[in-house]
């Protein structure tokens, strides 16, 4: 069953009334909406086609300070009558929690803008096809690629409604397109593996199949015939598809919850550099056709666009309401909520401002080093910093880059690497966290 936005809202509130009625002192319901297509080919032979619709809701109810959370995907009137008598007993059981509890009525959003985060239009299986053919053929037609993993096609829409007993409602609607192929080069046990992928909320937004698919292909050529360097400390150039994986690392450190937790190795680094002189973080949930972007967030306070870092000074944690009042703080509108369970922070659109320099001109500046194009495993402590992951990439010299390389590691630890990190001035917005290629002047690089 598909409803209309002002259905599900009314559908919402008619739950948080009778919560209330049952005894709950607050409440507010969450309504999730999804429809998606996904085709899946390998070497021109379709692996799968697929069509998913679903929808789910969630309930939290407080009371007094216990709250629990309940969710169903049926929206008949007895199942919900059941679904909010079992959330007000199990709410009146659960332990006491000082810090649970909804936004004021005065810190809600009221208004929010229209970021054009929906294509209308809906593709055809027959497109999906078509866009996921062209994309493998590109990629195999590539001189030295002798295999495929396959290519896939994908679209879906979703709605995300909320509504609160302390005032708020409101909903948004969300689109995204996508496409990807993986391929591989050369023969036997000296076969190497690479993949590219273009994802957008607008199809017209997408990269071309051709384009996607010839990157692809030439990845996995590049790769072959891979060295293994030589232990030593040395310049580390990450690019654009893992350097990301920092910000991701930060973003994990200057979560409220880290934080209220004592968990964080940047727990005590609020207003002190974390980062080199102009050098900036930030996340902007009001990017329109924005990956991440939403008007208002889990909770329906106002999302705004905010430095987490400036000038290369932490600014600011990433706060939902209950990490904030832990920490004696305001929430920095950064809740995120699916329906089986409560709010919690999290980043939207994060992105590593760019710097002055082209990669060239940082690849000129490591001199000799490693370039990482792919890392492997999770070797990474969030509360000490230290980082240690596999790595594959190219080996620079002379400040270019001058063959593959595998199966090394790199180390360091996440504190010295941040402050010293030298940024780029090539950031796209492909992911839902992403940076340029960036710098690490010094780390261990661990080979034969």
């Amino acid at each position: 069953m598909t409803m209309d936005s002002q259905a599900t809202l009314d559908l919402l509130s008619d739950l948080i009334a009778r919560a209330r009625r049952a005894g709950a002192d607050a409440a507010d319901a969450v309504h999730v909406e999804g429809t998606s297509i996904s085709h899946a080919q390998r070497l021109g032979e379709t692996e799968k086609l697929e069509r998913a619709e679903g929808q789910d809701l969630g309930l939290r109810v407080l009371v007094g300070r216990r709250q629990a959370v309940v969710s169903s995907s049926d929206h008949t009137p007895k199942a919900l009558e059941e679904l909010v008598e079992r959330a007000v007993a199990m709410a009146r059981v659960v332990p006491e929690d000082p810090h649970c509890g909804l936004a004021d009525p005065d810190a809600i959003a009221r208004h929010w803008a229209d970021m054009d985060l929906s294509d209308p239009a809906e593709p055809t299986a027959e497109q999906l096809i078509d866009w996921a053919r062209r994309t493998e053929e590109a990629a195999r037609a590539v001189p030295g690629v002798t295999n495929s993993e396959g290519a896939e096609a994908g679209w879906s829409r979703s709605r995300v409604a909320l509504v609160a007993s302390n005032g708020f409602a409101g909903s948004y609607e969300g689109s995204g397109w996508s496409l990807s192929v993986s391929v591989l080069a050369g023969e036997g046990t000296g076969m190497e593996r690479d993949y590219d992928f273009t994802a957008a909320v607008y199809g017209t937004d997408l990269r071309s199949p051709e384009a996607v698919g010839r990157s692809a292909g030439e990845r996995a050529v590049r790769r072959l015939q891979p060295r293994k360097a030589a232990t030593a400390k040395a310049p580390v150039v990450f690019d654009p598809r893992v350097s990301g994986g920092l910000l991701g690392h930060f973003a994990g450190a200057i979560n409220g919850q880290s934080i209220a937790r004592g968990t964080s190795f940047l727990k005590d680094r609020m207003d002190s550099p974390v980062f080199a002189p102009g050098v900036s973080v930030i996340d902007d949930p009001l990017r329109a056709r924005g990956l991440r972007s939403r008007p208002f967030d889990g909770e329906g306070i106002a999302t705004t666009r905010q430095a987490l870092v400036e000038d290369g000074v932490l600014r600011t944690w990433v706060l939902d309401l209950r990490t904030a009042r832990q920490l004696g703080l305001r929430s920095t509108g950064h809740a995120s909520r699916g329906t089986s369970g409560p709010p919690s922070p999290t980043t939207t659109n994060l992105y590593l401002a760019p710097g002055g320099a082209t990669p060239a001109e940082l690849l000129r500046q490591a001199g000799r080093g490693l370039y990482v194009t792919s890392l492997m495993g999770f070797g990474v402590n969030g509360v000490t910093g230290d980082y240690s992951r596999g790595a594959s990439g190219f080996w620079i010299e002379d400040g270019e880059i001058a063959y593959p390389v595998s199966e090394v590691t790199i180390a360091g630890n996440l504190k010295d690497m941040l402050r010293s990190l030298v940024p780029a001035d090539d950031l796209e917005f492909r992911y839902g966290t992403n940076a340029p290629t960036v710098l690490i002047p010094e780390m261990t690089i661990a080979g034969r």
